[in-house]
């Protein structure tokens, strides 16, 4: 059972990952006219809904919660990347 579980999940987080991508390489610019129908644009966020909520289960049921969130065009990444790079240390500055 966990086995068939483990092998639908994975499956599900590749559809999800394929279409993520599609979605952000079909992305226009801002302002852009979308190549997508409205209908079209509107069935892919409820797949997006039913996978999410089927990979859910899935993860709870094999006591993994997911914690994985996507991450869209336009979104702001809620982490800040601090660079550390040409700072200098106490032992450099003596």
């Amino acid at each position: 059972m966990d086995a068939d579980l483990q092998k639908e999940l994975k499956v599900l987080v590749t559809l999800r990952k394929v279409i993520s991508s599609v979605v952000r390489e079909i992305t226009p610019d801002p302002g852009m006219k979308h190549p997508l129908s409205e209908t079209t644009i509107e069935d892919v966020r409820q797949g997006f809904l039913l996978i999410a909520s089927r990979e859910k289960e899935i993860s709870e049921a094999l006591g993994k919660p997911s914690l994985h969130r996507p991450m869209y065009k336009g979104d702001t990444p809620k982490t800040n990347v601090v660079k550390l790079h040409g700072m200098k240390t106490d032992k450099e500055e003596d």
